[in-house]
Formats: C-alpha cells, structure tokens, sequence
C-alpha cells in the first residue's frame, strides 16, 4: 500500500493485501451517484455495474520485469500475408515490422472472408488487424463499402487517422461520423465517395434515418469494442445497424471481454465466425498496481497533489467518476497550479479533441477523465494512471490501467481508497 512517505514506483507494503482470499477493512463497496442515465443508455447491464463490491486487494499488483514476460513469436511477417503490395509498402512506412498476436491470427481470418470474432486486452493492435485485410478487400473490389462501428467518437477519429496511414496512395477514402461534431459537414462528406463509414451508433442510425446513409451498399461491418457499446446502451442502435446490413455480409467483432450478453450478440450477429483469444491476462503485466488509503481528516486532492509534484509522474490520466466531479477536479487542479486538461460527456467534440490533443503533444501533463477515456484511446507514454474515484467494475478498472503500461514500457496505477 503506498502512503505519503512511501515510493510509488516502490508500492510500498502490501503484504496484508496480497493473500488471496484477504478481505480489506474498508473501501471495498462502492455506491455510485444515482439518477440520470449513464453513457447514453439504462438497460440491465449498467444497472448490475451500479453498487457492485470490488476487492481493493486486486489493485495491487507488481510488475512482472519485461524480461521474464515469455516473448511473442508471431507465425507470419506482414509481407507474408497475401495482400497487395502496395498496402504492404504502406505498413512497413508506418513502421510496422511484426504482428502482434491478434493481428497475426486475425488478418489471415479475414483475408478467407470469414466472419471473425476477436477477444484481446486493450492496446493489442486491433484496428491493424481488422483495417488491413479490409483495406485489401477494397483494393481488390473498388466498389466494396466497409462500415466500422465504435462506441466513442474518440476512437472512431482515431481508426480514421490509422486509415490515413494504411492507404497512402491507395485512393481510398473514408468517413468520419460521430455525435458532437456539426451534421452538416458529415452529410456532405457523406456524398463524396468513400468506401469506409466509421461512426458511432447514435450518429450512424440518425444518418440512416435521414436517407443520407443506405446500409444496403456495404458489405462488410466492424463491431469494435462490443462490450462497451453493450455496457454504454447502444445494444438497440447496433441491432438496427446489422439488421440494415444485405442479407448475406461480412462481420468481424472485437471484445475485451467475453460474458453471456455478449455470446447472444455473436449468436445473432455472426455466421460459424473463427474464434481468436489472444487475452494474457486481466490486466498487464507491464503495469505496477497499488492503492493509496486517503488519511482520514485529510482531503483527497491534497494527496494527490503531493503525488503530482513527485518526480516521475510526467504524463498522468486521471479517472474520476462522474462529469461534473472531473470538471471540478480539472479546474481546481489548474487552481493549483499544474497543467491540466478534461475530457467528459458534457464538453463538445472540438473541445475533447483539443484536451486530448494538448495532453498527447505534453502541453499538458494532466488528463482528468471520465471512464469515457477508459477504452480504445491510444494515448502513449502515460506514465500513471490514477483512480481518483473507484471504478464501477472490475472490468473498468483493467481498461483504465491498460491506458499505460503500452509498447513494452512499464506503468504505474493507483488507487485511491477513502
């Protein structure tokens, strides 16, 4: 356990955490504000999220040394996969020389035309593994159309910039749609020619009712990050989006996480879909885990401002729970004088993109976030990761943590607990 006068690169002693079956004093329930809906939808999984009991004991963890992590050996080279050379030129530009594990058992999957269901940890490389077969099957069949499906906006303009990337001089096009940015302009994208539609559900499903979207001319579709678009309440919108789709169509769908909800979607969704898991474990072991107690009198900020101006922590995203305490904590942390940005449901898309944008460019050291940020963001170099308010779950616990720890380096995550 890691208090004021300990390291937290060192964690401190956790002895009486780390057995097993130990229960902790105190911290262990937590009960989340109530009223309002949450991540845009109220269906029985958010209300299972709400009140459950976590065991602090799971957020401590070492980091396991790199070196004794076994070492991947992929089965293929990306110039061996059968794709067209001039997207193999564009991969090993962008500096990609090996696959990772999901992209090497995935890609050839896709490159047959199955339909693929991928399990990985945050951070895998997924896009790669779903962007570069489909780019191909464009290359091959210039009237394919693709549509990509994700649960934030974040990371939809995220697979469009590595789409950029991938199709140098290929003359493929996509299109960005997400809620929050002006409508208008993504209409008249919408009538350039494209063939990838990366969007949010929401967004995605208020084009299609417009006519401006006819789901009829795509043959493929990405359901990325199903999990959280389940956990989010965008079960309905996905539903009207496949049933959209012509009969028979192509469907890759990625997950952190595999439950029984999730099992019904693959039921549904997917036709006797190849099956790769590549998770290694629940979180990272790249990732050194520890909580902080807050002394009792002592004001949380006040803890955490002294760990802030330790030496080390350079590049910090910060989780709150809810979008008006991570507002509050932003401005009280500028107040105090530390660099700081903030990124939740209540700020416009421009203004998310100019937080995340002064963060990765280290304009700003601070990243304060709701679990809005907890997935597919691919923010490199954060040296920590604080939970400045539990997590609802578990499972929003590993995807904040898997936010460092990334490429090989090691991170740090904490866990206040009052």
């Amino acid at each position: 356990m890691y208090n004021k006068h300990s390291s937290p690169h060192r964690g401190g002693s956790a002895s009486r955490f780390s057995r097993p079956h130990s229960r902790p004093k105190s911290g262990g329930r937590f009960n989340p504000p109530t009223g309002g809906k949450r991540g845009g939808g109220n269906n029985s999984a958010n209300r299972r999220r709400f009140g459950q009991h976590i065991d602090v004991s799971r957020f401590i963890n070492k980091a396991v040394i790199t070196e004794a992590v076994e070492h991947f050996v992929p089965e293929h080279k990306f110039t061996d996969f059968s794709i067209d050379n001039r997207l193999k030129k564009n991969i090993l530009d962008k500096d990609y020389e090996l696959p990772t594990p999901i992209q090497d058992k995935i890609i050839p999957h896709v490159l047959r035309g199955l339909d693929v269901v991928g399990i990985a940890n945050t951070g895998t490389g997924k896009t790669a593994a779903f962007l570069i077969p489909l780019i191909n099957k464009v290359i091959m069949d210039p009237r394919q159309r693709i549509l990509v499906v994700v649960p934030t906006r974040e990371l939809a303009i995220q697979i469009e910039d590595e789409l950029r990337g991938f199709t140098t001089g290929l003359n493929i096009f996509g299109v960005c749609v997400v809620g929050g940015a002006p409508i208008g302009r993504q209409i008249n994208a919408l009538s350039r020619r494209h063939h990838f539609l990366i969007g949010t559900p929401g967004r995605l499903r208020d084009l299609i009712e417009r006519k401006v979207i006819n789901l009829s001319f795509y043959q493929s579709i990405v359901l990325d990050e199903a999990d959280r678009m389940l956990d989010m309440g965008f079960i309905d919108e996905v539903r009207f989006l496949v049933a959209g789709m012509p009969a028979v169509h192509h469907t890759l769908f990625f997950s952190a996480t595999m439950s029984r909800e999730i099992e019904t979607l693959i039921g549904a969704f997917l036709k006797e879909p190849a099956r790769v898991s590549v998770k290694t474990g629940e979180t990272s072991k790249q990732v050194d885990q520890d909580i902080v107690r807050i002394p009792s009198g002592q004001n949380k900020i006040d803890v955490l401002h002294n760990l802030l101006i330790k030496p080390g922590f350079d590049r910090v995203l910060i989780f709150g729970q809810t979008k008006f305490g991570v507002e509050r904590l932003s401005r009280a942390l500028k107040e105090r004088g530390f660099a700081a940005e903030s990124i939740h449901g209540d700020k416009n898309h421009g203004q998310r993109q100019k937080a995340l944008k002064l963060f990765k460019d280290s304009h700003a050291k601070i990243l304060v976030a709701t679990d809005v940020a907890a997935r597919g963001l691919d923010i490199t170099r954060v040296s920590h990761v604080i939970n400045y308010d539990l997590p609802s779950t578990y499972d929003d616990y590993v995807h904040r943590i898997g936010r460092t720890g990334r490429a090989g380096a090691k991170g740090f995550a904490l866990t206040f607990v009052e």
